[in-house]
């Protein structure tokens, strides 16, 4: 990790907007960094990000970097910084290729924001390929999610509804409808015993989050994910966390809620702030709670359900999108399920005969 005050240098970061007929200016302060070394002899670093937009203006004067132009390039050059600063502060120095580098990435990016919009497609990933509902009940999920404020999404490992919910998150974030992400899950561990296990509460959950991580990735350039969870623009907590909170100008995504409590749900439904929008994913034959303890998540289906403004989707194994053998032992296990069902019900009538 980086020490303590390079978080609180870009924290602090002093952004002065000045405006101009048809431009904005930006000013950014650098400090506790090594001038020679982000800048490069001469400032041929700063020269080289100024030859890329030739319709802005990019100065350096002393430790401040001065950014002129219309409101769309002046985001993409402070992206770009902000991109140099944490590799700054990661390496240590900033070399002419690197900031080639991430400009390319940057137009990368921008080209994919830019190209003709498929209105299937949620969003482009890193690699370029869109990320988009392959069967009918994702397809109502996305609906919904247009159409809602809060959803509420069940269904089987593997049927999309994480990387539905985190995609729709990334497009919010992108076009700045809202201004963070919040991704959470309860500290309920599926067989296995977390108080081993070495950290404070969100270290031991973290390798829990991994999927999440994974579809983070594959849709969030990675030094531009740095960027965004070291200033937790996405922040990825457990449940326990959120209490206490009112989560405004926010998409929120609540993962694996068939193992909350029925307290630890109406706690997290009631964090909703304005301008939020919340998805809550589960899986109702997934619960990992003690023996007799009542899912917060079948509990909130059951009482939420009819209320306007929450949309409710439940997808199957024809929705699995994994190894199609995935959906096979999903329906083997429903089976085998149903069957024992069965047989209770049968033993049960001839104890009462």
């Amino acid at each position: 990790m980086y020490p303590e005050f390079f978080f609180k240098f870009e924290v602090r970061k002093l952004a002065k907007f000045t405006s101009l007929p048809g431009l904005i200016e930006k000013v950014i302060t650098l400090e506790n960094i090594s001038l020679i070394d982000f800048l490069g002899v001469e400032d041929r670093n700063i020269h080289s990000l100024a030859s890329a937009f030739p319709k802005s203006r990019i100065i350096s004067r002393g430790n401040k970097i001065l950014i002129r132009g219309s409101t769309a390039e002046v985001v993409q050059i402070d992206d770009i910084l902000s991109a140099l600063i944490t590799h700054y502060h990661k390496y240590g120095q900033v070399r002419q290729e690197d900031v080639q580098n991430y400009l390319s990435s940057e137009k990368q990016v921008l080209n994919m924001e830019n190209a003709p919009v498929d209105d299937e497609v949620i969003v482009y990933g890193t690699r370029g390929l869109p990320i988009k509902p392959k069967t009918l009940n994702q397809i109502k999920l996305v609906q919904l999610v247009k159409e809602n404020d809060l959803v509420f999404a069940l269904g089987p490992a593997g049927t999309g509804k994480t990387y539905i919910s985190v995609a729709f998150a990334v497009k919010a974030l992108k076009q700045k409808q809202v201004k963070k992400i919040i991704i959470t899950r309860p500290a309920v561990e599926a067989g296995e015993n977390l108080g081993f296990l070495p950290g404070d509460l969100k270290e031991k959950i973290d390798p829990y989050l991994r999927p999440i991580y994974d579809a983070l990735h594959d849709m969030v350039p990675f030094e531009k994910l740095q960027y965004y969870m070291e200033r937790e623009i996405i922040e990825i907590a457990p449940l326990a966390y959120m209490r206490g909170r009112t989560l405004n100008n926010a998409f929120i995504l609540l993962d694996e809620a068939q193992n909350t409590t029925p307290m630890q749900m109406k706690m997290f439904l009631t964090r909703m702030g304005s301008e939020s929008k919340m998805i809550v994913t589960g899986d109702i034959s997934q619960v990992d709670l003690p023996a007799r303890q009542t899912s917060g998540l079948h509990e909130a289906v059951r009482i939420l359900k009819g209320v306007q403004g929450i949309g409710f989707i439940e997808l199957d194994q024809s929705d699995v999108i994994r190894h199609r053998l995935v959906r096979d032992i999903i329906r083997a296990y429903d089976a085998e399920k149903a069957s024992g069902k069965e047989q209770s019900a049968k033993k049960d009538t001839g104890d009462q005969g």
